[in-house]
């Protein structure tokens, strides 16, 4: 078997270059404190950022969702599949951010990667007619959505809006896109959002925003990048997923209301795939309520909290901490093996925080990328830090 013997040697050069993933069974609710092979771990790996996935509010809505819908949606939205729990929820989220976006409408997904692929590719519906400008460090679900928009490319280096600005006055393209993540998912740094919108509204592009990684968590009332910067403009494409902050699972588009028009007749990730159970919509409406209350707050304030007390526990010398405001908190080790060791004394220690390694990120940039959430305690991520201390000390 010729086949089978040159995939196992392909998968034998990836570990020994320390690249090759694989994965670990959790038995319990995600949480900060999970059970893996009977061993509770402290987690610091999940993008629960509110620490919603567990809470039995949101089981219990999506038992009642069940209930009420049954199991499976049955079919594509424009068949028969789009429920009337689909429905609220589109309507929930458009309301939701209807200060930032005029004339908001909203479109729901089954996966952040499927409304990346949908938007770019029905955006992009006149290739020849359209170029693209990208971000350097955008998601792979960007840069698949762009491949297979088949326009023209350029891509700006990361957070360079006077870069983008040449490239865009140079364009002869009708229509123009600008994409970009907002909270950059290994880095856990920020867009300059603000200049790329001042930008596409000077040249007549769109600006494609993933807020994959703030949509609950940034700005007062948890709107994400757009309440954070406080961005208002037509020109705006705002994609945000439900499945990290949310607690759930699936994703939405919202733009002016032709767009989503747009997209429902010709972005075919939507119009060819299943709707998502209608259960996990009704869960969805009851993480909304949270995530806009008194109580959303609380939690994000709580993870400003946490990342104060990582940053004042941490005593690196060789490795580092870059600045983020976000939950995202990534430790730069370097070197592939150094960061695929620190994270296997941290598991032996009790702590699942995972190592990240090229192609995700840059050569010579592996890192450990821990993640907060609002179910830690300062306790444990003091805990952590200290243990993170430990190893790169060698004690």
């Amino acid at each position: 078997m010729d086949l089978i013997r040159q995939l196992q040697g392909e998968l034998d050069g990836l570990a020994a270059r320390g690249l090759r993933r694989f994965r670990r069974t959790a038995n319990t609710a995600c949480g900060a404190r999970v059970n893996v092979g009977g061993r509770e771990l402290l987690a610091f790996c999940s993008n629960d950022y509110l620490g919603l996935a567990g809470d039995p509010r949101l089981a219990q809505a999506m038992a009642e969702g069940a209930s009420r819908y049954g199991a499976g949606s049955g079919a594509s939205h424009l068949i028969s599949g789009h429920s009337y729990a689909h429905e609220a929820l589109e309507q929930a989220l458009a309301a939701f951010l209807s200060p930032h976006v005029p004339q908001a409408r909203s479109l729901g997904f089954s996966t952040g990667y499927m409304a990346n692929l949908a938007l770019i590719a029905a955006l992009s519906a006149s290739a020849d007619e359209t170029e693209i400008f990208s971000e350097a460090l955008n998601h792979a679900s960007l840069i698949d959505g762009m491949r297979l928009a088949r326009a023209p490319l350029r891509v700006y280096p990361h957070g360079d809006a006077a870069a983008l600005a040449g490239m865009l006055a140079a364009s002869t393209a009708r229509t123009k896109l600008v994409v970009t993540d907002s909270v950059f998912s290994m880095d856990g740094d920020l867009a300059p959002l603000p200049r790329l919108l001042a930008l596409c509204e000077q040249y007549g592009a769109w600006l494609v925003v993933d807020d994959a990684h703030g949509f609950g968590v940034l700005g007062a009332g948890g709107r994400g990048a757009l309440e954070h910067f406080g961005l208002r403009s037509e020109h705006l494409v705002y994609m945000g997923t439900l499945g990290k902050a949310a607690g759930v699972a699936g994703a939405f588009v919202c733009a002016h209301e032709t767009v989503i028009e747009w997209m429902i007749q010709r972005a075919r990730p939507y119009i060819y795939t299943t709707a998502q159970p209608p259960a996990l919509a009704h869960a969805l409406l009851a993480s909304l309520r949270i995530i806009d209350s008194p109580e959303g707050a609380q939690r994000r304030a709580r993870l400003g909290e946490l990342a104060g007390v990582l940053s004042e526990t941490l005593a690196l010398r060789a490795w580092r901490l870059p600045p983020s405001p976000t939950a995202i908190q990534p430790i730069i080790i370097g070197d592939n093996d150094a960061a695929m060791r620190a994270a296997a004394r941290l598991y032996e220690s009790g702590f699942w925080v995972p190592a990240i390694r090229p192609p995700t990120v840059p050569a010579g940039t592996a890192r450990l990328r821990l993640t907060l959430s609002a179910a830690h305690e300062p306790d444990d991520v003091a805990a952590l830090a200290r243990a993170v201390n430990g190893i790169e000390s060698g004690s």
